[in-house]
């Protein structure tokens, strides 16, 4: 580990960190030029002082940190050449240990870290041809023990014998129960379009007849010993928002209740103290983050913690739940990892050697509705005069959802005089379950409906100039900004698409299997809803593509392969229209390098402004 270096002129994006579980020091990702890394940084001790940069030796970004309980090692997830597949790496945390040792191996296709149980590391590893192992391996000897395998499978937690796995394929997943005698429970009753895909597991052991410490009635009703699961997860079983419940699986049965819900907003995430006393949670309010703490020995709810940035995320307690460690952003400020003593509420001093941001004028969230009645948001950055240049840019899932955070692209476009309007068209999240699956399959076609909608909006609101409107998105986003382009393409005089499908057909060949697998009930089965595949395919429609289109992708992508963008492009010049093609041989589906977001955002720029015709003068009036 090398002492990082501390520059004054630049700004240091920083995420994803874990708390060493005595809260004298965490680790974190580093976005500061080329792929993203780790660090650790000591609060107290020895070592406090300078961070120590975390030396793997493969080439790709760091998605993903976690200490051990003990905080003698840290578990990394690293994605080689920014590609959809990751591997997971250990180290100690003795910065004068320089050894590195991987833990999946060659026939993996894709292994990802899950948590710590004990002294072991638990992953889920993806073979090539789609079936999951959830593993326990010792990042001493690398011996391992293989918990389930199943395809579809997701490790969630594990702990003392126990586990918890996701089944299910998008937007209708739920956890099982794994114990060490081999049975399988479902944690909760069948609710067909619900998710519950996160999970803790608090304790397994016997508890004799009555109350546990919690007053929880989960044991045996005749006095006898009973042996009982506890755990807490995140789920949208029974409601319209995702909630905290508590779950308790008895050899009597299973029980649940809810810990903590809100009747319009979803619950993000949280994280649990290791002595199971504290769980932090951050609620999801039309975008806008909000932090609580929970004491589960009693139930009770602290007021919300008032968060330095608009959006959070990534939460890591400390064993004790002293000190907990979040990632807030926000419009003109970038991702920074934050420490807060979530009994005081006070926020502590972290050091991130960057220079001072001028925040960018926050957003406005404009809500109105879609021509069949169905509500509809979007947030609304100013550019030059109004009416005038807009670009819509929709977000990938198609479950994600645009929110104030930050944007290496939004600042750009709206210096050069263009408005950006970022919608949630149905089939985002945060919105509740029912607004989320209103674009599964046939509901599809509503949600490019949607679009024609928001520019009818826009240029009724005299927002945008309906001759210089322009469209853009990544992932999900590039699809529809293709379905947009060609579904009603009237409306548009620009498009940018960046690793977007064009033909869902080819996308599910070609795509990992796992993902196929997990997209039915999206966007229709390859063989049973196949001709519903090709009405939605951007690529049957390419003779109604009129707007010059620029289209971005990543070489290593393997979720949209890069073959998704070059038949697009080959299919508009095959009919003489205007198609650029950006191609970042050092990417995968996302664009993680900052030097390579920058150039994007320049194409961007350049790309709009002559297509869209903004004038020196509308530059001028931002």
């Amino acid at each position: 580990m090398d002492a990082v270096p501390e520059g004054p002129t630049h700004v240091r994006f920083t995420s994803g960190a874990s708390m060493s579980p005595d809260a004298t020091g965490f680790a974190h990702i580093v976005d500061d030029g080329g792929y993203p890394w780790a660090v650790q940084r000591f609060l107290t001790g020895r070592s406090a002082g300078p961070s120590r940069r975390v030396d793997l030796p493969v080439s790709g970004p760091v998605t993903r940190i976690q200490h051990s309980e003990d905080g003698r090692w840290l578990a990394l997830e690293v994605a080689p050449d920014a590609g959809t597949r990751t591997q997971v790496w250990v180290v100690q945390t003795d910065p004068d240990d320089r050894s590195a040792r991987r833990l999946d191996t060659a026939d993996d296709g894709s292994t990802e870290l899950v948590c710590w149980d004990g002294p072991l590391v638990a992953v889920t590893a993806t073979d090539e041809e789609g079936v999951a192992e959830s593993r326990l391996i010792d990042p001493q000897t690398l011996e391992s023990v293989v918990l389930d395998r199943r395809v579809g499978g997701h490790l969630v937690d594990s702990w003392d014998g126990s586990a918890l796995l996701r089944v299910g394929p998008r937007g209708h997943r739920e956890l099982l129960l794994l114990r060490a005698d081999g049975t399988r429970t479902p944690l909760l009753p069948t609710d067909f379009g619900s998710t519950t895909d996160a999970g803790v597991i608090l304790d397994d052991h016997r508890l004799l007849g009555g109350l546990d410490r919690y007053g929880s009635p989960w044991a045996s009703s005749d006095g006898e010993p009973t042996r009982y699961v506890r755990a807490v997860v995140r789920s949208d079983h029974g409601s319209e928002f995702a909630r905290l419940l508590g779950v308790a699986v008895s050899d009597e049965g299973v029980s649940y209740r809810v810990l903590a819900e809100r009747p319009d907003a979803d619950l993000d995430e949280f994280a649990v103290s290791e002595d199971h006393t504290t769980v932090a949670l951050l609620w999801n309010i039309k975008g806008l983050s909000e932090l609580q703490m929970l004491d589960l020995r009693d139930g009770s709810l602290a007021p919300p913690i008032l968060l330095p940035g608009l959006v959070a995320s990534e939460l890591s307690l400390s064993a004790t739940g002293a000190l907990l460690a979040v990632t807030v952003e926000g419009p003109g400020m970038p991702p920074s990892v934050e420490l807060v003593n979530p009994r005081s509420g006070d926020w502590v001093p972290v050091e991130h050697a960057r220079t001072r941001i001028d925040p960018a004028v926050a957003p406005e969230l404009l809500e109105f509705e879609a021509r069949d009645g169905m509500p509809l948001s979007g947030w609304h950055y100013r550019g030059g005069s109004e009416p005038g240049p807009v670009m819509l840019y929709f977000h990938g899932g198609p479950e994600a959802q645009e929110r104030p955070g930050y944007s290496d692209y939004f600042p750009a476009l709206v210096d050069a005089g263009i408005t950006v309007f970022a919608p949630n068209v149905r089939g985002s999240g945060g919105f509740g379950r029912t607004f989320m699956h209103a674009d599964d399959r046939y509901g599809r076609f509503a949600g490019i409906d949607d679009v024609a909608d928001c520019v009818q909006f826009l240029v009724e609101r005299g927002i945008a100039d309906p001759a210089r409107i322009a469209c853009a998105g990544r992932s999900y986003g590039g699809y529809l900004t293709l379905a947009s382009l060609t579904f009603h393409a009237p409306l548009f005089a620009a498009g940018v698409a960046i690793c977007g499908m064009s033909d869902l057909e080819s996308f599910y060949a070609n795509t990992e299997p796992w993902i196929a697998a997990a997209a039915y009930p999206k966007y229709g089965h390859p063989v049973h809803d196949r001709e519903l595949l090709q009405e939605l395919s951007p690529i049957h429609r390419i003779d109604d593509l009129k707007a010059p289109l620029l289209v971005v992708h990543g070489v290593h992508d393997t979720n949209v392969p890069v073959g998704e963008s070059e038949q697009i492009v080959a299919a508009v010049h095959a009919r003489g229209g205007v198609a650029d093609f950006l191609l970042f041989d050092d990417e995968g589906h996302e664009i993680v390098k900052r030097e390579n977001r920058r150039a994007l955002a320049s194409a961007m720029v350049d790309w709009l402004t002559t297509h869209l015709g903004v004038s020196r003068v509308e530059e001028a009036a931002r």
